[in-house]
């Protein structure tokens, strides 16, 4: 699926009078991909929305302070969140606000205020594209465990491409008694399919793989991410705690 697209005529040159000079008509290709998600779609403009490998999610007025793009999405009655990437936006309507949201009416203003955007020049982010560095979160350090390790190269280099390629994104958070802890985003993020990619692909490969996975578990926001760290903090807190105690009684 796809939509050429011509800039406005404001967007053209203009001679002398204020009639419009005979410029060359410049035109756009945006496609658009369906994702399993029904309430999110991805689009494709055919020119570079992030560099560097980076991602970005912006699911609020204040996210999107750091985007122009964005902030005339988010602008769309029906248009819920949106999701950069290095080559396309995801966008997610909001089901909820009915006909707004009907994507025969999402889809045709998305359209222009990408098309728009991308024929101005205007940077994607306003800060030059901070923030929308490549993903740290798989990044291999010297503290990390064989089996951490072998869970970040699996995300990063089996999944993550998969992920994207349905337009959305999936990040590392950590990894406690057996049990992975991650982030699905984009169109990913409330998909009605996302259990079925989580334990029917994602964990059974790294279950495959790295025997000491018994689990994986996906976290929806910051929030509920907050309060899964402390959990861990605690849990893990418990288990020093024990330990030492142990050494303690067997010094005596």
């Amino acid at each position: 699926d796809g939509t050429r697209h011509t800039p406005p005529r404001s967007l053209l040159r203009h001679g002398a009078g204020g009639r419009v000079a005979s410029a060359p008509r410049r035109t756009m290709f945006v496609r658009t991909e369906t994702t399993p998600n029904p309430d999110s779609l991805k689009f494709l403009p055919g020119v570079p929305v992030l560099k560097n490998g980076g991602t970005m999610d912006f699911t609020s007025a204040q996210d999107a302070r750091a985007s122009p793009l964005a902030k005339k999405l988010l602008q769309i009655d029906g248009v819920a969140s949106c999701f950069f990437a290095g080559d396309f936006i995801s966008v997610n309507r909001d089901a909820a606000q009915g006909d707004a949201a009907d994507w025969a009416v999402l889809k045709p203003q998305v359209f222009t205020v990408i098309m728009e955007h991308f024929a101005s020049g205007d940077a994607v982010l306003t800060n030059g594209g901070a923030g929308a560095t490549a993903p740290l979160d798989t990044d291999i350090l010297d503290t990390d465990s064989d089996e951490v390790a072998m869970i970040k190269e699996l995300l990063e280099l089996r999944i993550r491409p998969a992920v994207q390629q349905d337009g959305g994104d999936i990040t590392y958070h950590g990894f406690e008694e057996g049990i992975v802890i991650v982030q699905l985003r984009g169109s990913c993020s409330g998909c009605p399919s996302s259990a079925v990619t989580l334990k029917g692909v994602i964990e059974r490969m790294l279950t495959h793989y790295v025997p000491e996975v018994q689990g994986v578990v996906a976290v929806d926001d910051e929030s509920e991410l907050e309060r899964l760290n402390r959990d861990v903090f605690n849990s893990t807190e418990r288990r020093v705690q024990q330990q030492q105690q142990q050494q303690q009684q067997q010094q005596q």
